[in-house]
């Protein structure tokens, strides 16, 4: 355990197993109508601690504190849920037009760091991967009134709330939750330990080690403990310790709790570590109306327990709607997306377990392409989208796992996002051409995750990305339609859908004229929702004024 890299796992091979169960097939029934979320997911990602800072009083909660040796690539920053909900109620989230937030895990997380890549930094949970207690709330992000008040303005503005969730793994044993807790493993002195001497507190043959989660929970190759396997379902990522979810046997609460004297978890007779988990992460769902999951690591835990956690959260999210007419957007049902390592635009057995849609990692690096290479990528993707059973995919330009898209194209980026079929997912700063941050060595991810850039915004960027999103949320057709190529150059497509039609030149300048026929009817008036200037179609065409953009729509009457 000399070199913990927590985001290493991620990179493991992609294999699916197909459980197709009638269960899965009663949860996916939920077919997606023009114009819902779940025809049309814009998504916004914010790594909370990295967003907004809305109260500077709870920065440091559990003695989390800066990093005197590596800088803060790895420490708590600030952001917060009252930060997402100043920045919701400034109308931010509204004028980019999406209509979903996926914030990082808000439940409690370890207290203390681990080492960060080659012993370079001071590694906290302030990402949410590394949960302590997934009853509470992490005092970083919050209390659960501002948890709620922050779900609730969403909600008044129609758009969704997703939270980061892992059944995979808790968190690493740290030296500070270990000490809190009094787990007796640490040698003394350990309160000094720094990073080229972090484990040598840690006594990694005590037998007390059962005094933390127990290895009826997890496996984690400490004394008393299994070790880890060697399928993707048993195996410990990065030597996280691997949640049991495939067992049967039923188990107490795990002896870390039952120690935590804040925690809201109660033992539940008969009930396996699976069972728990589902129902302490449907919990957040059933009190607050959490309306969707992204879940992490999807490939490494059994596809029963996905089809579990989606039967009970859809339950709860009824339960919470029938409750709270008056805060809940529609009755859609509980939706997730999910993230297995090297997933493409493909429908996989991934869909059957629960998943609505799954991330689709193909999108990032073909989105820098040329024009013509990305219609080609239109065309495959609204290929497949429209083929029966229906199915939908999660595409993004940048991600915390994997890299930021080139700054200095990014117009272009969010150009190929916004327009692509599908569903989307924007992630924070992307808009406003945040600025990477430190990357140290064996992490170089970190680099992703930096605080967001409200003081340095790129206004041309913004207002870009605005006028695309806004678009798109009117627009169904752009991501469920049949695609159309209209022109080479400069390249310009439709996208048609029954009761929904669109057409969009991504890059052009000047006087144009745009071929519509089969897309907009002679003597229809259309609009350049980038220019906001109105054109009437005549003999199957329409001649405008490009000003780097065209998104052409059918004008309001």
């Amino acid at each position: 355990m000399d070199d913990l890299r927590p985001d290493g796992w991620r990179r493991e091979g992609l294999t699916m197993r197909s459980p197709l169960t009638t269960l899965a097939a009663l949860l996916l029934c939920a077919s997606a109508q023009a114009g819902s979320f779940a025809e049309n997911p814009i998504v916004y990602f914010a790594v909370t601690d990295r967003f907004a800072n809305g109260n500077p009083g709870n920065d440091h909660s559990y003695g989390r504190a800066a990093d005197p040796q590596g800088g803060d690539a790895g420490s708590f920053h600030g952001g917060d849920i009252a930060g997402i909900t100043q920045q919701l109620k400034a109308g931010y989230f509204r004028d980019l037009g999406v209509n979903a937030l996926w914030i990082t895990a808000p439940y409690e997380q370890i207290h203390g760091w681990v080492v960060g890549g080659k012993q370079q930094f001071q590694h906290y949970a302030y990402h949410g991967y590394w949960a302590l207690d997934y009853t509470t709330m992490d005092a970083n992000m919050g209390t659960r009134e501002e948890l709620r008040e922050m779900i609730d303005a969403a909600h008044a503005q129609g758009i969704r709330v997703l939270f980061d969730v892992v059944l995979n793994h808790p968190g690493y044993a740290d030296l500070r939750t270990l000490a809190q807790y009094k787990v007796p493993v640490l040698w003394p002195g350990h309160e000094k330990a720094v990073l080229r001497d972090y484990h040598s507190f840690i006594d990694y043959n005590n037998f007390e080690f059962k005094q933390w989660w127990g290895p009826d929970w997890v496996r984690a190759g400490l004394p008393g403990y299994t070790d880890g396997g060697k399928d993707d379902f048993t195996m410990q990522l990065a030597y996280l310790p691997d949640f049991r979810t495939e067992s049967g046997k039923a188990v107490g609460l795990p002896p870390i709790l039952q120690r935590k004297a804040d925690t809201r978890a109660v033992a539940l007779p008969d009930t396996t570590v699976r069972a728990y988990l589902v129902h302490w992460l449907a919990d957040w769902v059933r009190e607050f109306g959490v309306d969707g999951f992204r879940a992490d690591t999807v490939k490494h835990v059994e596809p029963a327990s996905w089809l579990a956690l989606r039967a009970a959260a859809t339950d709860a999210l009824k339960d919470w709607k029938a409750r709270h007419p008056e805060q809940k957007i529609d009755d859609a049902p509980f939706w997730m997306t999910g993230e297995a390592w090297g997933h493409g635009p493909e429908r996989s057995s991934w869909h059957d377990a629960g998943f609505d849609s799954m991330i689709n990692f193909d999108f990032q690096n073909r989105a820098a392409d040329d024009w013509k290479s990305i219609d080609g990528v239109y065309r495959q993707y609204a290929g497949l989208l429209g083929k029966s059973p229906r199915y939908d995919i999660l595409s993004y330009i940048s991600s915390h796992d994997t890299s930021l898209f080139p700054r200095e194209r990014l117009k272009h980026g969010l150009s190929a996002l916004l327009l692509a079929p599908g569903g989307v997912q924007l992630f924070y700063g992307d808009e406003s051409a945040r600025p990477p941050g430190a990357a140290p060595v064996g992490d170089e991810q970190q680099a992703t995750r930096s605080d967001m850039n409200w003081t340095s915004m790129d206004a041309a960027t913004l207002a870009h990305a605005r006028k695309l999103g806004q678009f798109r949320l009117r627009h169904p057709a752009l991501a469920r339609g049949e695609h159309r190529l209209i022109d080479e150059k400069p390249y310009a497509f439709a996208r048609v859908m029954q009761d929904d039609a669109v057409i969009a030149v991504p890059e052009a300048q000047g006087a144009l004229v745009l071929k519509v026929h089969g897309v907009f009817t002679d003597g229809t008036s259309v609009r350049d929702a980038y220019t906001n200037q109105t054109y009437i179609v005549k003999d199957g065409a329409v001649a405008v004024n490009a000003a780097g953009t065209v998104l052409l729509e059918k004008a309001a009457p």
